[in-house]
């Protein structure tokens, strides 16, 4: 009984080692960019592009949000923040669904765990759910009104250390008064030190969930009910809706589940609805927008899902490629050593970011998001 027990205990800590290897380079890759985003994303802009135009300010929000790595409870104050700004209803709707269903370091992650068309899919699925529900919002939600930009106040203060608040100072000394050098520092503290600790314990609880998947459940066992079709992607949107999780932690069971037969468009219905829904966002929308925008949130973001999960099969199908065959494709571009290298300093800095979240913790009380998850980082 005790061998048969450890050899489970070996098979599930081999899976988690190498789905944290496959997918490490990547999303240390994904923390470098998002850091960089952090830096150079002006307020002024977010006002200008997204407080005016039913559409095209929806289409702003949309590609601002889809390459922004902020998780479900993330997005909340900065959604928030950007409809103080002057974004106006369908632009905040269409960022808080874009923002958390992916980021550039899901989209890496992705790269690393699925293969190529997911990869690119992905995004392309965020920025359509999302596209369609702002201009929805615009067009049906509560009476559009655009806001006088000139009266609102937005936060110019420095990204970098703080050390002024961008209104009493000229623009261009506001920009350039901080070299290349500690921009760059102040973006790899940003990547990996604020959006690390946003997701280090989703990450974790995914590759756990993942290993489970591959050691635990026979490869037969979801053919038969998630294998493709309109019942897989309902049956994966009832599993993805309620259940929260970041965009980057979802990825490795999504893999997990291709591996054991779930078809790449029910895995892809879970990708989109996970991360995208929970009982904070959903507060949020109300108290934001109201409760029509409520069903136009969920309803396109159910909608959108299967549908896409639906056409995601069918290119799959018209390119003769076998999911499971596909998985990983990314991996043999990267020599295994580097990504073992990558998965210690990803352990490393994983760690790092629980023992100072501790730290944090016991000198004050644990902030909340909607009351519904823990942040770990201050959201200014």
């Amino acid at each position: 009984m005790m061998t048969q027990l450890s050899r489970y205990v070996l098979a599930y800590i081999s899976a988690c080692w190498d789905m944290l290897v496959e997918m490490s380079p990547y999303i240390l890759f994904g923390f470098f960019v998002a850091g960089l985003l952090h830096i150079l994303v002006n307020p002024q802009t977010i006002a200008t592009y997204l407080g005016k135009r039913r559409i095209r300010s929806v289409l702003y929000a949309t590609l601002l949000g889809v390459p922004l790595p902020l998780c479900s409870c993330g997005v909340l104050p900065t959604a928030t923040a950007l409809r103080k700004q002057g974004a106006n209803d369908g632009a905040t709707l269409a960022f808080l669904i874009a923002t958390p269903e992916t980021g550039v370091d899901s989209i890496a992650v992705t790269y690393g765990l699925l293969d190529p068309i997911m990869t690119i899919f992905r995004p392309f699925a965020a920025f359509v759910t999302a596209f369609v529900a702002g201009v929805t919002q615009n067009l049906f939600g509560k009476s559009y009104n655009e806001q006088a930009l000139e009266q609102i106040r937005l936060d110019r203060s420095c990204k970098v250390d703080h050390c002024c608040d961008g209104e009493n100072c000229p623009p261009e000394t506001h920009r350039n008064h901080h070299s290349y050098r500690e921009k760059l520092a102040a973006a790899l503290k940003y990547g990996f030190g604020e959006i690390l600790d946003d997701i280090a314990g989703w990450l974790i609880v995914g590759l756990l969930i993942a290993g489970a998947i591959s050691v635990l459940i026979p490869d037969t066992f979801f053919e038969a009910y998630l294998g493709g079709g309109f019942s897989s992607m309902l049956i994966m949107l009832a599993v993805g809706i309620p259940l929260y999780i970041c965009a980057t932690g979802s990825t490795p069971i999504a893999a997990a589940l291709i591996m054991k037969g779930v078809s790449p468009g029910a895995a892809f219905v879970f990708l989109m609805a996970g991360p995208a829904t929970n009982a904070a966002t959903i507060s949020v929308v109300y108290g934001l927008l109201g409760k029509r925008a409520i069903a136009i949130y969920l309803g396109s973001i159910a909608a959108c899902s299967v549908l896409m999960g639906l056409l995601l099969d069918k290119i799959y199908g018209w390119m003769h490629l076998v999911a499971q065959s596909t998985v990983g494709s990314a991996e043999a571009m990267v020599p295994r050593w580097f990504s073992v290298v990558a998965a210690l300093v990803l352990l490393f800095l994983i760690g790092r970011s629980f023992y100072e979240t501790w730290q944090r913790r016991r000198a004050r009380p644990a902030e909340t998001c909607g009351g519904s998850c823990s942040c770990s980082h201050s959201h200014s």
